[in-house]
């Protein structure tokens, strides 16, 4: 049985989602169809820590669905800007996640991430399939993707 690995940009995707289609992901229905026929070795779901109850809420429910939720403080810089950066935790983890899996799913639209599923793919032959909103995702990553996958109304709520 084929093994994968999914790594979410939960931030990436929240946004995505909402400026494209002002709707929500849908995790139940990604999840069916991510680990469909395969056998789950690691889910992570990268997101931004929060005193609110409804994003507290949101991630039991991940929880629920199986990932793993990682959490990193909100940062607010002196001069207004913000951080709350998840692409170097997600890339760690995403090449020790590629040792052990066939399939690396990744959920976001960060160009960033190009060279990572690059990487994945030479160092560790896993295959690197990425979901996210087609028209707000870099064509960089698309292109580096093993697959392409994107999040239409079938995958949201």
């Amino acid at each position: 049985m084929e093994t994968v690995s999914i790594l979410v940009d939960v931030q990436n995707v929240y946004y995505t989602t909402r400026q494209a289609y002002k709707r929500n992901f849908d995790y139940n229905k990604f999840w069916a169809q991510a680990t469909k026929n395969r056998k789950l070795v690691k889910a992570t779901a990268y997101a931004i820590e929060s005193q609110d109850d409804k994003q507290r809420q949101f991630q039991n429910i991940l929880r629920a669905i199986g990932f793993e939720v990682k959490l990193k403080p909100y940062i607010q810089r002196s001069d207004g800007s913000a951080k709350g950066d998840w692409d170097v935790g997600i890339a760690l983890d995403a090449m020790e996640y590629a040792e052990q899996s066939d399939t690396v799913i990744l959920v976001s639209g960060d160009g960033d991430f190009d060279l990572l599923a690059n990487r994945m793919q030479i160092k560790h032959h896993a295959s690197v399939v990425v979901y996210g909103v087609e028209p707000l995702t870099a064509a960089s990553l698309i292109n580096a993707a093993s697959q392409f996958i994107p999040i239409d109304s079938t995958l949201l709520l």
